[in-house]
């Protein structure tokens, strides 16, 4: 009989794989990190981020007559402040607030403060107050002769309004719990002697009405916050004034103007 060939038991190599010198494809890092803008939340330990600020001017209407205005017949107008501008105001004893450079002339503007937990284009009023998260009290601090002479020259008015700290806001209290106020008193002391006395119900525009003109103009986002308008009396302040800010229902904000 013939002998059957034997099989070879060797196994075959496998291919070697050649070796990638392409680098791996890396997402566009952070030249450097800026800190998030936030505000404290009463009760909670969550911060609300800030994205932007948008303010609306002349908002009641004895103010606006004190500043030259007609407001029977003004739309509402509105400007923005930089988010870092915010300082934040625990309640509590006066905190320190810098006298800012290049003005004589700084001005308190006492308001209610509404922030947005969701946005979007063209919010008819109607809708307008499921986007407020929550309230809080704030001061638009104004550089008014910088304003002032940015207005006569038909200038932008970013040098007198846009500067640092030039935001004071105390902590949000949620809306799930005071509602959506639209009346109530608002007041400003300085030196324990009230310049500013009004009620929210004196808005020429509502906050639903704001939201309604605001999302016409850009596409609100959570976020944002609107510093809804100053009562009329606004009067300047000077190294060594404390401020005290009220509005019923929300945390009382103080602060001390001091030299830089």
């Amino acid at each position: 009989m013939a002998k059957s060939k034997k099989k070879s038991k060797a196994k075959a190599r496998p291919k070697s794989k050649a070796k990638s010198t392409k680098p791996k494809a890396k997402g566009p890092s952070l030249l450097f990190a800026i800190a998030q803008t936030t505000l404290p939340i009463v009760g909670s330990d969550q911060v609300f981020p800030v994205r932007r600020i948008y303010c609306i001017g002349r908002n009641y209407a004895a103010h606006a007559r004190e500043m030259g205005s007609d407001p029977t017949r003004e739309p509402p107008f509105f400007f923005q402040k930089p988010t870092d501008a915010v300082q934040v105001v625990y309640p509590g004893p006066a905190v320190d607030h810098p006298y800012p450079p290049l003005t004589s002339n700084y001005h308190y503007e006492v308001e209610l403060v509404a922030v947005l937990k969701s946005g979007g284009k063209n919010i008819p009023a109607a809708k307008a107050l499921d986007c407020v998260y929550g309230y809080a009290v704030g001061l638009d601090m104004t550089r008014r002769d910088l304003q002032i002479g940015m207005r006569e020259q038909k200038k932008p008015w970013s040098l007198g309004k846009g500067f640092d700290h030039g935001a004071p806001v105390g902590p949000i209290l949620p809306a799930a719990r005071i509602g959506h106020p639209s009346k109530g008193a608002i007041s400003l002391e300085v030196n324990g002697v009230e310049r500013q006395k009004s009620d929210l119900s004196n808005m020429t525009w509502s906050v639903a009405e704001q939201i309604e003109k605001l999302s016409e103009a850009f596409e609100l986002k959570a976020g944002d916050i609107i510093m809804t308008g100053t009562p009329e009396n606004v009067g300047p302040v000077v190294p060594g004034d404390v401020i005290v800010c009220k509005i019923a229902g929300l945390p009382d904000l103080s602060i001390r103007v001091v030299k830089r």
